[in-house]
């Protein structure tokens, strides 16, 4: 009997396991592929984005230089509307009545206007208005009421009425067409043969008639007519009053500005204080008054315009 050999092919040798070692470095190549990857995706975005940046910076730089161009042209034509609204007031008089005024604004552009003209050649306006709020909408009511009574452009008014003159302007100027804007004023009219000032307010503080009564003091008349502002309520009437002036009188037409400042915190001056003052030797001078007044105000600007309107007879 011959003997048994066995199959070769069943009994040949299984393949080797992979090495530990080979199967770390595997791994480690293919991690390093992958962060290889990450790598470039972020070289990309960084470059992406320098280049947006530097794109943006363009944008911002581009827009700075037109913002200062704009800035540069607000002001300017800012100044040019200053001096606009300052050229309408009208040069000091001499004679009599002699005239001077001060006016300082709270902002570029204030809504305080004042004037006086000869109507005819026995009478004489004299006015001062101050327009709710301030800025280029209350600078430009301001201005245009201001010449609408320089011109007279009031159909059917006689300019010579103080109450007449009111009441047109109550007309004409509605709250509700003008931006919800109002103003108040103290219009006079002086007959120069018999010294009779004859006038009539609307919302307006009253004007001071500083009469010399001996020792460099002087009593101090105030002149109002009580009327509601302008523009209000339609319809309203007005009522005129009447003073006699006299040689050496003084009138002091004022907003609200001049005297409604806090001498201390939470203090407002009193307008009897205010009074006192400028019934005081030397009181009743425009820039004195300012400068009074701007010693309880200090620094940065006056909380309202500033404008007072001084006639000498």
């Amino acid at each position: 009997m011959k003997p048994h050999h066995a199959d070769t092919a069943s009994e040949a040798p299984a393949p080797a396991a992979p090495e530990p070692a080979a199967v770390a470095l595997a791994e480690a190549l293919a991690e390093l592929a992958l962060l290889r990857s990450e790598i470039e995706d972020l070289r990309i975005l960084y470059e992406s984005t320098i280049e947006h940046g530097e794109a943006i910076e363009n944008d911002l730089h581009e827009s700075n230089l037109l913002l200062q161009s704009t800035q540069r042209r607000l002001n300017d034509e800012l100044a040019e509307a200053t001096n606009y609204i300052r050229g309408i007031f009208p040069a000091p008089l001499e004679g009599t009545p002699s005239t001077d005024w001060y006016f300082e604004p709270s902002t570029e552009l204030g809504g305080d206007s004042f004037g006086y003209h000869d109507i005819d050649a026995d009478h004489m306006a004299v006015y001062l208005l101050d327009v709710c709020g301030h800025g280029v909408g209350a600078a430009l009511l301001s201005v245009t009421v201001i010449n609408v009574l320089r011109s007279a452009a009031l159909a059917k008014t006689d300019f010579r009425d103080p109450a007449a003159v009111l009441a047109a302007l109550n007309d004409t100027f509605p709250m509700e067409k003008q931006g919800d804007m109002y103003f108040t004023i103290w219009y006079g009219v002086l007959h120069k043969a018999s010294r009779m000032l004859r006038y009539a307010s609307g919302g307006h503080p009253p004007s001071l008639l500083l009469r010399h009564q001996g020792a460099g003091s002087r009593h101090v008349i105030q002149l109002s007519s009580n009327g509601i502002s302008i523009g209000v309520m339609p319809g309203a009437d007005y009522e005129a009053k009447t003073v006699e002036v006299q040689d050496g009188d003084r009138l002091l037409l004022l907003s609200d500005g001049v005297y409604e400042v806090e001498t201390s915190p939470g203090v407002a001056l009193e307008f009897d204080d205010f009074i006192g003052f400028v019934a005081a030797p030397g009181g009743d001078q425009p820039a004195s008054i300012f400068r009074w007044i701007k010693s309880y105000v200090g620094e940065p600007a006056l909380p309202d315009d500033f404008t007072l309107l001084r006639l000498i007879f």
